[in-house]
């Protein structure tokens, strides 16, 4: 049996924009992609701590220490500068090993995206 589990998350983090007219996605710092192990291009979970929406796109690499977190496209619509919101993604695994699997969860600052 296969189950969905707790992948990676970045815990928390302030939105810095929100682009209406690009294609779509979420731009993440690369150093928090780095430190959560979410890679380009996968799909993650976005909730608002600010309006409780929850909503799926795919991660796009922002500039390396730039605490950017800007959602683009329709997504945009769905958040406000300076939300707080948690990113999430999921992994498929077979049961045994989703019991012993540690998933990698970081905790920026919520001033300014970083990791110090």
């Amino acid at each position: 049996m296969q189950i969905q589990v707790l992948k990676s998350k970045i815990h928390r983090v302030k939105v810095t924009g929100a682009d209406l007219n690009y294609i779509g996605s979420i731009t993440i710092d690369e150093t928090l992609l780095d430190a959560s192990n979410i890679i380009e291009g996968e799909k993650v979970s976005i909730v608002n701590i600010n309006n409780g929406e929850r909503f799926e796109t795919y991660a796009i690499k922002g500039e390396r220490n730039s605490g950017t977190i800007t959602l683009n496209g329709p997504a945009a619509r769905k958040v406000q500068k300076d939300d707080i919101i948690i990113i999430i993604s999921y992994a498929t695994m077979e049961f045994e090993e989703a019991k012993t699997f540690k998933p990698w969860v970081v905790f920026p600052n919520e001033k300014d995206n970083s990791l110090t």
